[in-house]
């Protein structure tokens, strides 16, 4: 078995409704779908989204095919459950691109610019075969593959982004370095070992997002 990478690419006329949405509002900033199942033309997803909920719940009252939401606020977004009408196609994106050995692995990654980053399980020949199933109106690039079950790294959080961005302006990343963590726990108006872990996380993401971005092909 191997996992692959992908990144779908929508082209601006064939962006759904949410997404578009998602994309134009200022107030929003991405959409971690963490489990999902489409039946009888109905998907369910549960998500955490990175943004303000009033102006995602204003893009679910627009939608004729939402037929059930509830959100939960927490600091950094809120958490979403969500049951919606696929539309005439009745088709998840997720089931196309579902080959007879091949799995859609959670998290699915919507992200403000017209793009879906996620990861496919199975035999090598048949993770070639998803490339022929991508909807019309849609591209895909392979970022990465392994030859173990694996999934796409977690994404920057906010947190993470301003921990890094203070680091940055403290002069924590210059050679040689101007300040050390307490600086950047100065900063952030935070303790030091919380400063310490968003720091070392959020580098870790850094680098596994740089990594995951490099393209890749799928070997035997």
């Amino acid at each position: 078995m191997k996992s692959m990478g992908i990144r779908l690419q929508y082209a601006p006329e064939a962006v759904p409704p949410l997404h578009e949405g998602l994309c134009e509002s200022p107030d929003l900033e991405r959409e971690v779908i963490v489990g999902g199942q489409a039946v009888d033309g109905v998907e369910t997803i549960t998500s955490f989204v990175y943004g303000d909920p009033e102006a995602y719940e204003a893009l679910l009252a627009d939608l004729e095919t939402v037929l059930e939401y509830d959100i939960t606020p927490t600091e950094d977004g809120f958490f979403l459950y969500l049951r919606r009408g696929l539309g005439a196609d009745g088709l998840s994106l997720l089931n196309a691109l579902a080959q007879e050995t091949v799995v859609v692995v959670p998290p699915i990654e919507v992200r403000s610019d017209r793009t879906l980053r996620l990861t496919v399980v199975g035999h090598p020949a048949a993770l070639t075969a998803v490339m022929d199933e991508v909807p019309d109106g849609m591209t895909m690039d392979v970022r990465w593959v392994s030859g173990d079950v694996t999934v796409t790294g977690t994404s920057i959080t906010d947190r993470q982004q301003a921990a890094l961005r203070a680091a940055r302006a403290v002069g924590y990343y210059e050679i040689p370095r101007e300040s050390g963590i307490e600086a950047v726990a100065d900063e952030l108006e935070c303790a030091v070992s919380t400063a310490s872990e968003l720091v070392r996380r959020g580098e870790a993401n850094a680098v596994d997002r740089v990594l995951e971005d490099e393209p890749s092909s799928i070997g035997e």
